[in-house]
Parts: C-alpha cells; sequence; structure tokens
C-alpha cells in the first residue's frame, strides 16, 4: 500500500493586535468628577451631610439617593432646599447596584448618593452573602468562594468609579469602646466594607457622635486633615471639592529636550 504525498499546511495567520498607545500628555482634570466616602457610627450625622454635600456637588440641580436605610434618607427632603430623587432598596446583591448606577446615568442625574455602601458588603445578598454561597458550591472552601465574590465586588467597586457624575457614598464604622478622661466612649474603627475601600476615593471622612467631620484622605490640598465641627456639606466640602475640580492647570513647562554628546 502506497502513502499519498504529505500536504505542507500554511500556519494561520493570526491579526496582529494593535500596539497600545503610552503616549505622555499633558495631566489636567478636565471632566473629572467627585468621588467621597463618609464613614461614621449611627447617628453621627452621615445621612444629612451627605445629602448636604450632593446639594452642593449638584450645584442646586436635584440628584439621586440609592437608599438602604429604609427611608433614612426621605426624612430630610427639602431641609434647606435639598431636592432629590430616591430609590429604596431592601437586598443588596452589588450587581444590583450596578445596574441602578446605570439607570442613574441614563437619567442624567449630576450626583448620586448611596446611602449606605456598607449594606453591599454585609448586608442580605451583599458580597459577603454571595462568598458563602460560592464557598458551599466548593465544598465551604472560603477561599474558593472569594474566586466568585471578589469579581463581583471589583465589578461594583468600577461602576461607582464609572460614574458620568459626583458620587458621594456613607458606610458604617465598626465601634468600639474606649476610655476618654476615665469615661467609657463609644467611637467608629474602620468602615463596614471590605477593608481599603477608602483608597478608591478622593475624599474620604469620617464623622463623630459630637457630628465632628474629619478629613482622613484627600486629593484636595483646600480639604487636607481638615476637622470641621457641625460642617455644612455643600458650603464647607462641597464648595473647596469644586473650586479644585474646575481649577485650569497651571502653566505648563516645555518637555526637556535631549543634549547631544559633547
Amino acid at each position: 500500500m502506497t502513502l499519498p504525498p504529505p500536504v505542507h499546511v500554511g500556519r494561520t495567520t493570526r491579526p496582529e493586535t494593535p500596539a497600545p498607545d503610552f503616549t505622555f500628555r499633558p495631566a489636567d482634570k478636565a471632566g473629572r468628577k467627585a468621588r467621597l466616602s463618609i464613614q461614621g457610627q449611627s447617628g453621627s450625622g452621615k445621612t444629612w451631610t451627605g445629602l448636604s454635600i450632593c446639594h452642593g456637588l449638584s450645584e442646586g440641580r436635584k440628584f439621586a439617593v440609592i437608599d438602604t436605610e429604609s427611608g433614612a434618607a426621605s426624612l430630610y427632603a427639602g431641609v434647606g432646599g435639598v431636592e432629590f430623587d430616591t430609590v429604596s432598596m431592601d437586598r443588596y446583591d452589588p450587581r444590583d447596584l450596578i445596574r441602578v448606577l446605570d439607570s442613574a446615568a441614563q437619567a442624567g442625574y449630576p450626583t448620586v448618593f448611596v446611602d449606605s455602601l456598607s449594606h453591599f458588603w454585609k448586608g442580605t445578598d451583599g458580597t459577603l452573602e454571595q462568598v458563602d454561597r460560592a464557598s458551599s458550591r466548593y465544598g465551604g472552601n472560603k477561599f474558593a468562594g472569594w474566586k466568585d465574590g471578589t469579581p463581583i465586588q471589583n465589578d461594583m467597586v468600577a461602576a461607582l468609579l464609572a460614574y458620568p457624575g459626583h458620587v458621594v457614598a456613607s458606610m458604617r464604622s465598626y465601634t468600639e469602646w474606649v476610655l476618654e478622661n476615665g469615661k467609657p466612649k463609644q467611637v467608629g474603627t474602620r468602615p463596614e466594607q471590605r477593608k481599603g475601600i477608602e483608597y478608591e476615593f478622593d475624599v474620604a471622612v469620617a464623622m463623630d457622635i459630637d457630628n465632628t467631620l474629619e478629613v482622613l484622605k484627600s486629593r484636595c490640598p483646600e480639604l487636607n486633615r481638615k476637622v470641621i465641627k457641625r460642617p455644612q456639606g455643600a458650603r464647607d466640602v462641597a464648595g473647596p471639592l469644586l473650586a479644585w475640580l474646575n481649577a485650569s492647570p497651571g502653566p505648563t513647562s516645555t518637555p526637556p529636550t535631549a543634549q547631544p554628546d559633547a
């Protein structure tokens, strides 16, 4: 039996992937929107301060509130001229927050206030419950559960950062008791969200039970390390933040040119 001559088949040529553009450009804040978080224990004033900040950032226009606090924000409707539309949620799948943010963007709201972001971490259907459910599919392996939970959390954070307007998010604080001047006092510690969430915001503030606001981090120089007693959010926070975002960059210098060797 004679075998047929071998047939030479050429390699399939794959289309080349375009090279990424690594061109340097002058830095500016054009089009940048505020990303601010407010953390604090119950009764510290997170909701009202957040509403006031949103009112200032929206420059008097109606904004959107994503309410997980049983309608707490609506109790302040009309106070000080603050006007907003609200949607209430009682289950907190982070993927649903992404859908609500998309709806707010399509409606054209200049600012969105998530009150509060903590529920999407540890509330019903939140990230922690998503991890528990995924773990059960992997024989109770918690680490394997995070293989499913981490992308859900990351997609939610990405949606917050991608919103075309300003974003303000409140977060509940874990609390503990400390002695102050010999008397026990309840203080807030880190926010009830995934550790490190504050890195995602341009400005992160904390409020205490005395309604004092402390700026924990700020990319806005005017707000850096400020401590404000009984803040008026529109004036004390939104005002400096908007001024910084809208400021034109200073004069740019000419890029250095290479000098010929001597």
